[in-house]
Formats: structure tokens, C-alpha cells, sequence
């Protein structure tokens, strides 16, 4: 989903600073599945107030500088519908970690061991974050979309403990073959 769809998306949930959908984006559920930059929603909200997808609002600190609250317009509400219309292209399933295992032979099992060992470590820590979003309150398209992000990370995480040693077998066989 491009940038300017998923701020509509999150407009579309109620109002919000731009330092608000920061947020969403890089520490709540939008983190698992956008890879939105800090540096590319700044320059979608400003296009999109300037087509008239959202108003913004200056709001008054106490002791702080105004914070910009976006809007969604009725013709922000048009946009964001017509994008969820159309197909949503194939999910990328880019990994340096992935990447960094086709070469595995070029190092040591150990190496091998902790990079699996690591990526162990960061699923369950995945999981046990998108299950501190569950809340009893969301809609049920949140629910839905954090189950499966939970269901996602436990399939990857089972399959890497239950294949870990195999790897590590055939590893450590084809370094003693070469020899």
C-alpha cells in the first residue's frame, strides 16, 4: 500500500498529527506491514491537503509549537475507497535474513546457528508485540489483520525451530565434503 492510501486509511480511523500516523506507522500494528518512512509522511500529507483529500488544522500547545491535525474530506473518503476497489498487488516477502542463508555456506555453522537463533528470538518478540495490540474494543478488520500478522510471525517461527538442526546438519556435511 502506497503512502498517501495508508494515510488516508489511518485519517479514515479519526484525526490525527502527522506525528500521530508517525506513530501508528513505526511502533503500532501499521509497522508490521507498511514500511511508510518518517521521511515520506510528511510530503503525502501536504499533497494530500493540497488535492483536498484532507484538511488540516492548527492546534495549540501548552509551551510547545502548534500541532498540524489532519482530516479526512469527503473526497479523501472517495480516494481512499476507490484504492481499496482495486486488487492489492502480491505481498513482498523481501529478507536480508533470508538473503544472508543462501550464502550460508561461506560461513562457519555457528555464525549460521545465531542468525537463526536471532531471527528465533525477533519473531517471538513480534508475536508477543502484535498480541499486547489485541484489544477487546477493536473492530473486528483490526482483529482480523493483527490475528493473521500473529499467525504469520508463529508460522515462520515454528518452521525455523523445526528445521534449524537440519540446516545446520547439511551445512556442516557439505563443509566436511569440500574438504
Amino acid at each position: 500500500m502506497d503512502v498517501r492510501t495508508l494515510c488516508l486509511g489511518i485519517l479514515a480511523l479519526g484525526d490525527a498529527s502527522g506525528y500521530e500516523i508517525k506513530k501508528m506507522v513505526a511502533e503500532g500494528s501499521f509497522s508490521f506491514f507498511s514500511e511508510a518512512s518518517y521521511g515520506s509522511i510528511y510530503p503525502a500529507l501536504t499533497k494530500l491537503t493540497d488535492e483536498g483529500f484532507v484538511t488540516c488544522r492548527a492546534m495549540s500547545q501548552n509551551k510547545r509549537p502548534d500541532k498540524k491535525v489532519y482530516s479526512l474530506t469527503e473526497k479523501g473518503q472517495r480516494a481512499l475507497t476507490d484504492q481499496l476497489r482495486k486488487a492489492p498487488g502480491p505481498d513482498k516477502n523481501r529478507s536480508e535474513f533470508l538473503a544472508a542463508l543462501l550464502f550460508a555456506e561461506a560461513v562457519s555453522p555457528d555464525r549460521v546457528s545465531d542468525l537463526v537463533n536471532e531471527r528465533i528470538e525477533d519473531h517471538d518478540t513480534r508475536i508477543r508485540s502484535l498480541e499486547a495490540l489485541l484489544a477487546d474494543d477493536m473492530s473486528p478488520a483490526s482483529r482480523f489483520v493483527l490475528e493473521y500478522g500473529v499467525a504469520m510471525q508463529k508460522a515462520a517461527l515454528s518452521y525455523l525451530q523445526n528445521h534449524q538442526d537440519d540446516l545446520l546438519a547439511q551445512i556442516t556435511n557439505s563443509g566436511e565434503a569440500a574438504e
